[in-house]
């Protein structure tokens, strides 16, 4: 399988397929051969398999080297490689770090004090790290900031260090938090409105209840400058539920080809059963194509028919199995989930291994409680590198079946 980049993805059942996709087997099939493995995690470092941005693998490499016990030295040299490499191996070494390696938080540090990648790798680890890891680089950050040729733009940690940053030409822009609802939406109709006001009074709208006066607006929030919707406009969209979906009819005709996609899409996401056949069919064809991007929101919509889905069962499965990219796995299984769950008790167990969040979110709720599961959700709950979220919900299910027991 190759991408458009000129990648080749190894076969998805063979342990270095299954690591380059981030599967949960591959985790698992790797501890079972290591020594076979450590090319393959080290591989992973080396190159960016991820088909996304989006897509995780920090992490699941992070665990594979602790739990194989690889030796380091070959991940901290490619903090001396180019900067996308030297961030891939500084974001597993960061995490290590966090799990108690001595050697991984040094090196680090020490990039710090004289690497070449300094700026983004002290960036990284203030994100990660207590203050009390790094805070005392404070006298090294200020040296070598006075020998670069511009200011960083984040202010953590350098305004804890007192060094200058850049300013954001958002953070010129005056807060709209404290307008009414009625006084953004003022915003959004005006025609005098500049794009980067009008994103900001999505944004503050966005983080309010849903609001359907926004729906008369939609067709005037496309970008002056790009044949897009404004940023953040879509996901208000989307808010308004089926409340959107009259306009949407209109919106769907419409000559410019962002508006009639959001109507599309809206009309999609709340039509009957009668649209059943062709989303099958879609989500075949994306299949066919292997259009890795995408069947993630034609699973969602499937989903929402539940066992009169079933015909899409076999293309699901198809794409849970071989995706590479990993952060539409979750969309599959629920999808599946909905449509028959019997037989995805595997699924969700090795969701537990599984390099993304939401995944092991979704094993940890639903896979079944056998022994070797709940000692997994264990070493969830108790991982430092894990997400707060899935040590949350690994210690409500434990704790849920301590109160049964």
């Amino acid at each position: 399988m190759s991408d458009e980049y000129g990648m080749t993805y190894a076969h998805h059942h063979s342990l270095e397929g299954l690591l380059q996709r981030g599967r949960g087997l591959g985790a698992v099939r790797a501890l079972q051969v290591p020594e076979k493995a450590s090319e393959f995690v080290y591989d992973g470092i080396r190159r960016d398999w991820r088909w996304d941005g989006v897509d995780d693998r920090s992490l699941y490499l992070a665990r594979l080297v602790r739990d194989l016990r690889l030796p380091l030295a070959p991940i901290v040299d490619r903090l001396t490689a180019d900067e996308d490499s030297c961030l891939r191996a500084c974001e597993v070494l960061e995490l290590l770090a966090l799990a108690g390696s001595d050697e991984a938080r040094e090196a680090l540090r020490a990039h710090v004090r004289e690497g070449g990648h300094w700026v983004q790798v002290m960036e990284s680890v203030s994100l990660v790290w207590p203050p009390e890891w790094w805070e005392d680089l404070g006298d090294v950050a200020r040296a070598r900031m006075g020998k670069e040729a511009e200011l960083p733009w984040l202010a953590e940690p350098w305004t804890r260090f007192g060094i200058e940053v850049q300013r954001h030409p958002r953070a010129a822009r005056p807060s709209l938090a404290g307008l009414g609802t009625g006084e953004l939406l003022a915003l959004l109709s005006g025609d005098h409105a500049e794009d980067d006001v009008k994103f900001d009074a999505l944004r503050e709208l966005n983080g309010r209840g849903p609001t359907g006066e926004l729906i008369a607006l939609v067709p005037s929030l496309g970008s002056r400058n790009s044949p897009r919707p404004l940023p953040g406009l879509v996901r208000a969209v989307e808010r308004l539920g089926a409340a959107a979906v009259p306009a949407a009819r209109s919106w769907a005709a419409d000559d410019r080809p962002w508006l009639a996609r959001l109507g599309a899409d809206v009309l999609a996401d709340h039509a009957g059963p009668e649209v059943l056949p062709g989303l099958v069919e879609e989500l075949a064809a994306q299949w066919a194509a292997r259009a890795w991007c995408g069947p993630d929101r034609t699973a969602r919509r499937l989903a929402r028919f539940g066992p009169a889905a079933a015909g899409a069962v076999p293309h699901l499965r198809r794409l849970w199995l071989r995706t590479p990219h990993s952060y539409e796995r979750t969309a599959y299984l629920e999808a599946l989930a909905a449509m028959d769950r019997d037989g995805l008790d595997h699924a969700y167990t090795e969701s537990l291994w599984d390099c993304e969040e939401t995944a092991r979110l979704l094993g940890t709720a639903a896979a079944p409680a056998h022994p070797d599961v709940l000692e997994r959700v264990a070493v969830l709950r108790d991982d430092p590198m894990e997400t707060a979220d899935v040590r949350s919900a690994a210690r409500t299910r434990l704790a849920g079946l301590d109160r049964l027991s």
